[in-house]
């Protein structure tokens, strides 16, 4: 009898992390951590749809003539509020940036899914366009927002998409999991649950492989989220023109907190358009 139960009760929790794996991914929130007015910045606030979504996102015009325009794809928590000041910088640079909350972040109607924040990125870009005709897209993606930025962009048809720069990205969905729960109570369970994810198909270290525009990745060596070694990945399955910056002693995305990378994406994005 007891081990029946116990048989049930591993059998239930598989169960049960399996329903929702996906939402590992995902830790939405409506707070606001920081104000439109505090970023240096001018921002407008923009409403676009996305596949029956309403999505919310900030506008950052460049300060004159716009050389490029950003589209700014965050991470996996919180909302637009917690992540634009990471690419407030640009505008003065005469970049725009757009960036924006995925269904169910911030003020963004709907629930997150792996495949719905790719169709998010694709009505972003589409907004980006109608906004700035002609003027050359990079594409900004942290995170889950860098795994997110690499599918997309393999997805796009258009030639305007100049440079895709990614930091602290996972190269596997179900990987990535794996790598998260090893060291928990969860690690035997992990596997099976991730048979509800999205296979190699699917992972951004397939979608890189497709990509002919320039890639620069960065990741923090003392990343504990996603280990360094995802980038290292994503790297080796790079197939076109593509740039790995090591930032030593970097914690998970913050990279733009430093002046010296910061440059040298300026550098990257400049030498693409």
């Amino acid at each position: 009898m007891k081990r029946r139960m116990i048989l049930a009760g591993a059998v239930g929790a598989t169960t049960m992390l399996a329903g929702c794996a996906e939402a590992f991914f995902f830790h939405p929130d409506q707070a606001t951590y920081t104000t439109r007015g505090s970023l240096g910045a001018v921002v407008e606030d923009v409403f676009f749809d996305s596949s029956g979504s309403s999505l919310h996102g900030w506008w950052m015009p460049a300060s004159g003539p716009a050389r490029a325009t950003v589209v700014h794809l965050h991470g996996n928590a919180a909302n637009i509020s917690n992540h634009a000041r990471l690419v407030a910088w640009l505008p003065a640079e005469h970049i725009n940036v757009l960036t924006f909350d995925y269904r169910g972040f911030g003020h963004s109607t709907g629930s997150p899914s792996l495949d719905g924040v790719v169709a998010d990125t694709h009505a972003a870009i589409a907004e980006a366009r109608r906004r700035q005709p002609g003027v050359p897209i990079v594409l900004f993606g942290q995170s889950l927002g860098g795994a997110t930025a690499i599918r997309a962009a393999a997805e796009e048809t258009g030639d305007d998409i100049r440079l895709v720069v990614i930091e602290a990205a996972f190269a596997s969905y179900r990987g990535i999991v794996r790598d998260a729960t090893r060291y928990s109570v969860l690690a035997l369970l992990a596997p099976v649950a991730g048979l509800t994810l999205p296979g190699e198909a699917k992972d951004p270290a397939s979608a890189i492989a497709r990509l002919r525009m320039p890639v620069l990745i960065l990741h923090g060596e003392r990343d504990r989220v996603i280990p360094i070694e995802h980038s290292e990945q994503l790297l080796a399955a790079a197939t076109g023109p593509k740039q790995f910056i090591r930032i030593p002693g970097g914690q998970h995305i913050d990279a733009m907190s430093r002046k010296d990378v910061r440059d040298s994406v300026l550098s990257a994005i400049l030498a693409a358009l």
